[in-house]
C-alpha cells in the first residue's frame, strides 16, 4: 500500500507519463495475438511506470523517460509471457524455419529467399506465411533467443558490480547482431529500422513503404528469423 505522500507521487507519475504508456502499448499490441486487449496491455505498462518510479535513480545518468520506457516494455512483457498463448507446435515450427533459412544461407552464401525456405520444409506458400503470422508475436516476446533480454537492458541502471567476462560477451553479442541486421536484405533492414528505431506501427511502416500491413508483418518475422539463424551460436 502506498502512504499518502506515495500515493500523491504515483498519481503525478501517471497522469505526466500515461501518453508514453499509451504510445508504447499501442506500438506492442500491432504484434500481439487479438485476444490481448489493449487496455490490458496498458494496465501492464502503468504498473511498469510506478515500479520505474519507485526505483529510478537520477545518479546513474539516465534520463528518467529513458528508464520508464524499459520499465514500461518489460512489465508488458512479462504480463504476456505469463500467460504464454503459443503452443509447442508454433515455437517448433519457427525454429525449424530459423533452422532451414541457416542451412541454405550456409550453403549458398547468399540470403534465403522465402520461395526456397518453403520448398526446402516441403510447406506450401500459403503455410509459410501462416507460420511467420502464428509466430510473430512469439519471437517479439521471446527476443531474449537473440541474446537480448530485459535484464541485459536494465543492467546499465542497477548494480554496476558486473563480471567483466561477461560485459566483454555481451558486448561482442551487439557487435554481432549491428552485423547481423547490417547484413539483412534492404527491405527487411528498413522494416526494421522503421519499427524499431523509428518506433512507427505496422500500418505505418506499410503506408511508407507501399505495402500491405501483413506484408509489414511478413518482412518484420522474416528478418528476425533471419537475425536468429545467423547468429545462433
Amino acid at each position: 500500500m502506498y502512504s499518502s505522500e506515495g500515493k500523491q507521487i504515483a498519481d503525478q507519475l501517471v497522469e505526466k507519463y500515461a501518453p508514453l504508456v499509451k504510445k508504447i502499448a499501442y506500438h506492442m499490441s500491432a504484434r500481439l495475438p487479438a485476444d490481448i486487449h489493449i487496455d490490458d496491455i496498458i494496465q501492464s505498462g502503468l504498473i511498469g511506470l510506478l515500479d520505474a518510479g519507485k526505483h529510478y535513480d537520477p545518479k546513474q545518468g539516465a534520463q528518467f523517460e529513458t528508464y520508464a520506457t524499459i520499465r514500461i516494455r518489460g512489465a508488458i512483457l512479462d504480463e504476456v509471457r505469463r500467460s504464454d498463448w503459443a503452443p509447442k507446435s508454433v515455437h517448433k515450427k519457427a525454429r525449424d524455419l530459423s533452422a532451414t533459412i541457416q542451412e541454405i544461407e550456409c550453403r549458398t552464401g547468399r540470403d534465403a529467399r522465402d520461395v526456397e525456405v518453403a520448398q526446402e520444409m516441403g510447406i506450401s506458400m500459403s503455410e509459410y506465411y501462416q507460420i511467420l503470422k502464428d509466430g510473430n508475436a512469439c519471437r517479439m516476446l521471446r527476443f531474449d533467443d537473440l541474446g537480448a533480454d530485459d535484464t541485459q537492458s536494465l543492467g546499465i541502471f542497477e548494480d554496476r558490480q558486473q563480471n567483466v567476462v561477461n560485459e566483454v560477451l555481451e558486448d561482442e553479442f551487439r557487435q554481432r547482431l549491428s552485423l547481423a541486421i547490417a547484413g539483412l536484405p534492404e527491405r527487411e533492414r528498413m522494416v526494421m529500422s522503421l519499427y524499431y528505431d523509428t518506433e512507427m506501427n505496422l500500418k505505418e511502416v506499410g503506408l511508407l513503404m507501399g505495402v500491405s500491413e501483413s506484408r509489414v508483418s511478413q518482412l518484420l518475422s522474416q528478418a528476425q528469423l533471419r537475425l536468429r539463424a545467423r547468429i545462433s551460436d
